[in-house]
């Protein structure tokens, strides 16, 4: 059974940091396309970030200075560190695969967490 879970959220203040995590199980991150999305209340959900199974990522311009997304082959975990906070980055942050490539395209992912609640306020 395939599985994604995230963790890491929490409520912070502006200009705090956070790094979220995403635990996979029955998929190999290094083998697959592994990203980051969020949606914020009453908005699409949008790419922020994926890594391909050379290493190589794509982070989305306009969140490029703040937003990093790594993995962890040994533990099979994807990361996202967030620096640098902002009250508009408060979203669900979700983890997503695509497994199948060729790889690069945001709508190719169908493999899903349920999330992590981020929320920045002060």
């Amino acid at each position: 059974q395939v599985q994604l879970i995230e963790s890491g959220g929490g409520s912070v203040q502006p200009g705090g940091s956070l790094r979220l995590s995403c635990a996979a199980s029955g998929i190999t991150v290094r083998n697959s396309c592994m990203a980051w999305f969020r949606q914020a209340s009453g908005k699409e959900r949008e790419g922020i970030a994926y890594i391909l199974p050379l290493g190589y990522t794509t982070t989305q311009n306009s969140l490029k200075s703040r937003f990093k997304i790594s993995r962890d082959s040994d533990k099979n975990m994807v990361f996202l560190q967030i620096n640098n906070l902002e009250p508009e980055d408060t979203a669900i942050y979700y983890c997503a695969a695509d497994l199948r490539p060729p790889y690069g395209n945001w709508h190719d992912f169908d493999i899903w967490g349920r999330g992590t609640q981020v929320t920045v306020s002060s």
